[in-house]
């Protein structure tokens, strides 16, 4: 425990570096995987077309294969721009197919007929989908967007693979290479993930019991 409270300022670093990574991974992913739902629910074809494809691409490729490509990859063709950014937009791009997967599941927890009885008092399919869908749509999916949250913590912790040596795994990675001691210093990283983790599975059920007694 001597070495975690002597390095306590190292830990909380990269903590800070991985909840940035997280927010900003989810954030993008959750307004990309908004757009790929609207596109899968849409009665145009193509964007139908295009957002099932891209879900079942990117479903298919590992994280950490998606990574490696950004980072090593864009250089060879020129885009040059820090390791945490590549590693977001990578991140972002891939969990988007997940929050897309989980946003129309909980579209299609909407009964069918209060969106044929919206289009039947002549709303477009964007106020349909604004005014009625969406808004109940909300609030299924607030439990699995937190399971999708708890995922991207946990997976950005891939980021170290890349180079990212800021974020959490990376500074105990470094840590251990100093003082060769991994089960003190990876025991301290697993219990801070966990307990992101559990508070964030918290906060979803307390979202999601204040949603339920609004209903």
């Amino acid at each position: 425990m001597g070495l975690i409270a002597d390095h306590i300022g190292v830990f909380g670093s990269g903590l800070r570096v991985s909840a940035e990574i997280s927010a900003c991974t989810f954030v993008l992913a959750a307004l990309l995987g908004a757009v790929l739902a609207v596109c899968r629910i849409s009665p145009v074809l193509p964007l139908r077309v295009f957002s099932r494809l891209y879900v079942a691409v990117l479903r298919s490729i590992p994280l950490l294969v998606l990574l490696t490509l950004f980072v090593f990859g864009l250089p060879e063709i020129g885009i040059v721009y820090s390791l945490q950014w590549t590693a977001v937009t990578a991140m972002s791009l891939y969990w988007a197919a997940f929050f897309c997967e989980v946003l129309r599941a909980g579209v299609r927890a909407v009964p069918r007929g209060q969106i044929e009885a919206a289009r039947a008092l002549g709303l477009g399919f964007g106020q349909t989908l604004r005014l009625v869908v969406l808004p109940q749509a909300a609030r299924s999916i607030i439990q699995p967007a937190a399971s999708l949250l708890i995922a991207v913590t946990l997976n950005s912790s891939l980021a170290a693979a890349v180079g990212v040596t800021q974020e959490l795994t990376g500074q105990t990675e470094l840590l251990d290479q100093q003082y060769a001691q991994p089960l003190v210093t990876f025991g301290a990283a697993a219990v801070a993930y966990v307990a992101i983790a559990l508070c964030v599975g918290r906060l979803a059920g307390f979202l999601d019991r204040k949603m339920a007694v609004t209903r």
